[in-house]
């Protein structure tokens, strides 16, 4: 655009727009409804909890333990990351194996806590808390394995070379949800031991 003022004329340079890759924002809008949806299940915990009527018990140390091993596997999956941004394929793939492993783990892990409750009688069907329990460390494993298989898709395209210094949406994307994941567990983990 320019504008005249007798001799003089004045260019202006378009400005340049700040965007996001579109599948970026889809995943970053696709993560705050899912916050959305823990905040409003952990919200309905503490009202319910104050009607009474609540069984207090232990959560079962099996989910201490889990929680350690996705704290790693976010370690993991973010070397993953520095390893693709170096070019460095060979140990991006470990790492992604790394990563894929301790995901199962934790499922394995948070499975054997849900008998532990169980062995405690701690059911989804009766007392809210124990249904609060099984329903929020449920949803949250659905989610993980969701990312277990995002996480197989960027292991396929590493196998086959598409993921390097000039091309990281793909493992950027898959990182970024780990890490939101790893991070609301740890969330989730802290509000249930705190309010049993």
């Amino acid at each position: 655009m320019s504008k005249e003022f007798g001799e003089m004329r004045i260019v202006e340079e378009p400005r340049k727009v700040s965007s996001m890759h579109p599948k970026k924002f889809a995943l970053w809008l696709f993560m705050a409804s899912v916050l959305m949806l823990f905040a409003s299940w952990t919200s309905a915990y503490i009202v319910k909890q104050a009607d009474g009527n609540w069984l207090f018990f232990q959560l079962p140390s099996i989910f201490t333990w889990s929680t350690a091993i996705i704290a790693i596997s976010s370690l993991t999956v973010q070397w993953a990351y520095f390893a693709a941004r170096g070019n460095q394929a060979g140990r991006m793939r470990r790492m992604l194996y790394a990563t894929a492993a301790l995901g199962v783990l934790f499922l394995v892990m948070q499975t054997l806590g849900w008998t532990k409750l169980v062995s405690q009688s701690v059911y989804f069907v009766g007392n809210p808390s124990g249904s609060f329990v099984y329903l929020i460390t449920g949803f949250h494993g659905l989610h993980i394995i969701s990312a277990l298989i995002f996480l197989l898709v960027v292991m396929r395209s590493a196998a086959v070379g598409r993921i390097h210094s000039g091309n990281l949406t793909q493992i950027e994307m898959c990182t970024t949800y780990w890490h939101f994941l790893g991070f609301l567990w740890v969330y989730l983990f802290i509000f249930l031991l705190i309010n049993r």
